[in-house]
């Protein structure tokens, strides 16, 4: 069997296993919920709603401590540290456990979504059969991609979007050859949900409107508020993540994060859970039941106030998203970006025919469109936007409008914001990711390992004539200046000594430290590859000392470098 045979056969695994992940925990996660909220009633106050965000965070939390020895959080950013920094392995038990966790954490209320613990779980299940088939770094980065494809086909019923996303999300580049698995897990993975569920889907309607020209400069507004809305949740998700982080004990977390969103979801219960049926009410035009289960606001009928309830749902919901998972719960921005986007494309919507100037704009279309507009500016993913927001529509009626607005959107957001959420998250943790596969390929070279130790060094104490003596063995035009304790006090180079090396009078009076000069930059061994290419560039220099804890260990040269980039280069295209 060839290689590229055995790969699609394994591609093909994975979506399977992928999208039984998926199925299994949307259902989990819908059951939970159906089991404590449906004998509720919208006349009373109830209270619960204040109490089951915190069992559910606390319950994920000791599970994954106690039990599963992983704990929530953001999955895709780790997902592409582990591409990045750690050969594209994922630990075994992730393969797992975000079911288990993100289904106590959203079916008990929590505000997050459940796509970034699936692609979570895709990843791991194709890292892992990857690592057991024995195959190397770039075919296992190809896999796990082909896990995160079959994942959000099986939630979204969409598989090209889902490719779409695993290109533009989760793998760095791809070629004609590593496409095709990307699309055979992407339709096992959406063949699995639909043999499982049926034609059960996140979204039920049907378009009954149609796109008209005169609707685009709306659309252009649409694009921009929304590329304003990306930086808010953006910042608000990383400000409210800190603000949790800095309490100093877990306990605390849960309690006090657990408690306020509790209260927000008690007032404004669309922030219960992922929130998808709420935006299928609003495309189904049916903004009056948003306001069930608040038992304070339910017997208030105005449109005016929807608008007020629907805003402020609007600016809690990523406080409440990044409250659940630094809490200790775990889940993705991905679904609240989804659902920010669609609560404020029905309020731009319903706001304009609210005024009743010029012609009414159709409520679904802008909600739908919003949706993609959000996805474009939060995790800076346009064509995944475009793609899976036309596909769960069932046509191509909005994909003009898709296509400008998460364009508008994205420019919007890339202007004050040049990273997604996902990378900006890693930084805040201290982590970064290649920005290109240049410094990629320099990130995989250790700088320890192209040192050059074959220059000789002399004492500051020595004289000419030592020097000249070395001169003659030497291969080297660089003589590093190193006392008894290896430390570097200096260099000189032949240059510097070319006028004066023949003259005998000389050879006993002067001494290296009055030759030496400093060397234009110095390198660190623990500093990364594409740090000391930096100091080549700025100084200008061929070969730069490397320190080590005050100690001198040998020099580094532009050409030993290029080579090992030409060596990883070969390596990696022959992979």
């Amino acid at each position: 069997m060839s290689n590229q045979t055995f790969i699609l056969i394994l591609s093909g695994i994975i979506g399977v296993f992928s999208g039984l992940a998926a199925v299994v925990l949307v259902e989990l996660v819908h059951a939970i919920q159906r089991f404590l909220t449906d004998d509720f009633y919208t006349e009373y106050a109830n209270f619960m709603y204040i109490i089951y965000p915190i069992i559910g965070i606390s319950a994920a939390y000791l599970v994954g401590r106690y039990f599963l020895n992983d704990l929530g959080g953001h999955g895709i950013p780790d997902v592409l540290f582990n591409i990045s920094k750690n050969q594209s392995l994922i630990p075994r038990v992730k393969t797992y456990s975000r079911v288990i966790t993100s289904a106590l954490t959203v079916g008990f209320g929590g505000s997050v979504g459940l796509e970034a613990p699936m692609v979570v779980t895709g990843s791991a299940i194709g890292s892992n059969i990857g690592s057991l088939m024995h195959l190397n770094a770039k075919k296992r980065t190809l896999l796990i991609g082909c896990g995160a494809a079959g994942a959000i086909s099986a939630i979204f019923g969409a598989p090209i979007g889902a490719v779409i996303f695993a290109i533009e999300v989760i793998l760095m580049e791809i070629s004609t050859a590593s496409f095709i698995p990307l699309l055979i897990a992407s339709v096992t993975g959406s063949m699995t949900s639909m043999i499982l569920i049926g034609d059960e889907s996140l979204f039920n309607f049907d378009l009954k409107d149609t796109f008209l020209a005169a609707h685009m400069p709306y659309y252009l507004l649409l694009g921009i508020l929304c590329g304003f809305v990306s930086l808010y949740f953006s910042k608000m998700v990383r400000s409210t993540e800190k603000i949790i982080r800095d309490l100093n004990s877990q306990p605390m977390r849960i309690l006090y994060g657990g408690a306020f969103l509790g209260f927000i979801v008690f007032f404004f219960p669309p922030i219960y859970g992922e929130g998808y049926s709420t935006l299928n009410i609003l495309i189904e035009g049916n903004s009056n039941q948003i306001l069930d289960k608040s038992p304070f606001f339910s017997i208030i009928d105005s449109p005016l106030f929807i608008l007020v309830f629907l805003g402020f749902i609007i600016l809690l919901k990523p406080i409440a998203s990044a409250i659940t998972i630094g809490a200790g719960g775990s889940g993705g921005i991905f679904a609240p970006s989804l659902y920010v986007g669609g609560i404020l494309g029905f309020v731009f919507a319903y706001a304009k025919n609210m005024l009743g100037f010029h012609i009414p704009l159709p409520l679904a279309h802008f909600t739908l469109v919003a949706m993609c507009g959000l996805m474009s500016g939060v995790q800076h993913a346009p064509l995944s936007a475009i793609f899976l927001i036309a596909e769960i529509t069932g046509g191509y009626e909005l994909f003009v409008p898709l296509m400008f607005v998460s364009a508008i959107s994205y420019i919007t957001t890339s202007y004050f914001q040049k990273d997604s959420l996902y990378k900006m998250q890693l930084k805040d943790q201290g982590k970064s990711l290649p920005e290109s596969q240049d410094q990629e390929l320099l990130e995989l070279i250790d700088l320890t390992h192209v040192i050059e130790r074959d220059l000789l060094p002399i004492h500051p104490d020595s004289t000419l004539r030592d020097l000249i003596s070395l001169v003659k063995i030497s291969k080297r035009n660089i003589f590093p200046v190193v006392d008894e304790n290896k430390s570097l006090h200096g260099i000189i180079t032949l240059d510097d000594i070319r006028d004066i090396m023949f003259d005998p009078e000389k050879q006993d009076t002067v001494y290296i430290r009055d030759l030496m000069h400093n060397p234009p930059e110095i390198l660190l061994a623990t500093e990364n590859m594409q740090k000391a290419m930096e100091k080549f560039e700025s100084s200008g220099a061929w070969n730069l000392p490397v320190i080590e804890n005050g100690r001198y260990l040998g020099f580094v040269s532009k050409s030993r470098i290029f080579n090992a980039y030409r060596k990883k280069l070969i390596r990696q295209k022959s992979d």
